[in-house]
């Protein structure tokens, strides 16, 4: 059955706009509140709630209480709190769930809502759809004496804060580095600097000014140039930008380099490998660089693409028995640390491997040559609900066959339809630039002339 609300991160939206309403999300407070109470096995459910720094989160918030209270779950307020902490911290206060309000890395108008489960991890598709066939009935509250309560977390910040320090190397210490941290105006910027101070690191915080409309605004792990010139400027050995609810991250070396998830997975798999703790292989998405599954090829560490979105990365990882995988965005998961992508984890594991090895983040990210990726966005007819058609057309499979016969060895294509908006991405990969743009330029050309014959 299809979903009708839930996306592969929950639910997102432009506030005001369905479904991110106020009558639309007390509904669906109201309905999460009455599955997962019927599936939760003790006297009084109990749901943790967090969110960014968005100004709708207030509102959110608000309809959410009202919501849950009505189908007799306790709440217990977060506050502004990253994606991570609130997975985290659901599992810790053994609660039947937690609710992030978040738009991630989007602009302040949006917003959205998503879940976890008792045991920190994204909800089961069928809980999900149980929540929305219950969207669908009636708004029946419980009697009076047993509306749900709403308290606040004492330390809930604190908690995470220690967490996170625990997943790094016990007896070491950062003390001899001087890190920059981008916190996105987001929902870490008051945790963030924290786990690094305490661990010794000399701090420079930026973008921890939060105004309700400054999330992600020319900041955080979608616009790193002003980390790239602070790092510069500050003669930092490295800088960290986080998104706008904490999962993402990117890195910044002492030059200014950005380092993007595909170079983090790389350096985080090959200190494990060396360390004898990589178990299996690293999992990607169908948009990783072709450099890092070569460069893991030859460190003989095992590479498999999953489908874009940390959803399929987490599945195939339970799959294949595996504990790292993540995206080019800087989504990185390391089960052995956490149950979903966390960006100060990641920056952590990345930390470790620098002092493991004493290099550098320039010199941990040697061993990898990324590749260039051109990718263009084909938009086809509104109506046209045939993305698979015109992918599979002759027109377009001989293009595709003479694209990848010249790149040979050396390059990928991927054509991917959009699950958002009438798209169809192509994307080529290859060894040079020139030869790259034009590949791709002349592959969506055919991709286009096809949409508009099929």
């Amino acid at each position: 059955m299809a979903k009708r609300y839930f996306g592969t991160d929950g639910i997102r939206g432009e506030v005001g706009v369905e479904p991110i309403t106020p009558e639309t999300v007390l509904k669906l407070g109201w309905a999460a509140g009455t599955v997962l109470s019927r599936l939760n096995h003790k006297a009084k459910s109990k749901i943790l709630i967090g969110k960014d720094t968005r100004v709708s989160g207030y509102l959110l918030e608000s309809a959410l209480e009202c919501g849950l209270s009505a189908a007799g779950v306790n709440i217990r307020l977060l506050g502004p709190m990253p994606t991570p902490a609130i997975a985290y911290l659901t599992r810790t206060a053994r609660a039947c769930a937690g609710i992030v309000i978040s738009a991630s890395h989007n602009p302040y108008q949006d917003n959205g809502i998503k879940f976890f489960s008792s045991d920190g991890a994204k909800l089961p598709d069928d809980v999900e759809l149980a929540i929305e066939e219950a969207m669908q009935q009636p708004m029946q509250t419980v009697a009076s004496d047993a509306f749900g309560k709403v308290k606040g977390y004492p330390d809930a910040g604190g908690r995470y804060v220690e967490y996170c320090k625990s997943t790094f190397p016990f007896g070491q210490d950062l003390s001899h580095l001087k890190i920059v941290i981008d916190c996105a105006n987001g929902a870490a910027y008051q945790v963030a600097p924290h786990v690094f101070g305490e661990l010794g690191a000399d701090v420079v915080i930026i973008a921890n000014e939060p105004d309700g409309f400054n999330i992600n605004k020319e900041c955080g792990s979608t616009h790193p140039k002003r980390l790239q010139r602070v790092v510069r400027e500050e003669q930092a050995d490295l800088g960290i930008a986080l998104d706008g609810d904490g999962d993402r991250l990117i890195m910044v070396d002492a030059d200014g380099a950005v380092l993007d998830g595909d170079q983090l997975l790389y350096i985080i798999g090959s200190a494990k490998q060396q360390q004898g703790q990589l178990k299996g292989g690293i999992v990607g998405t169908l948009m990783s660089n072709l450099g890092l599954e070569l460069a893991c090829k030859q460190k003989g560490i095992p590479f498999k693409r999953a489908m874009v979105g940390d959803r399929y990365v987490l599945a195939m990882l339970h799959e294949e028995g595996w504990e790292l995988g993540g995206e080019t965005s800087g989504h990185v998961l390391c089960l052995d640390k956490s149950t979903t992508g966390d960006g100060i984890v990641t920056a952590l594991q990345v930390l470790a491997a620098m002092l493991a090895s004493d290099k550098t983040l320039a010199q941990l990210k040697q061993g990898l040559e990324i590749y260039p990726q051109s990718m263009i966005n084909v938009r086809i007819a509104e109506q046209d609900n045939g993305q698979s058609d015109i992918q599979s057309s002759q027109q377009v499979q001989q293009a595709v066959a003479a694209v990848e016969s010249e790149l040979a060895d050396y390059g990928r294509v991927v054509l991917r339809a959009s699950g958002t908006e009438p798209v169809i991405r192509v994307m080529v990969e290859g060894q040079n630039w020139e030869q790259v743009q034009r590949l791709s330029q002349q592959l969506a050309d055919t991709v286009k002339a096809a949409s508009e014959t099929t």
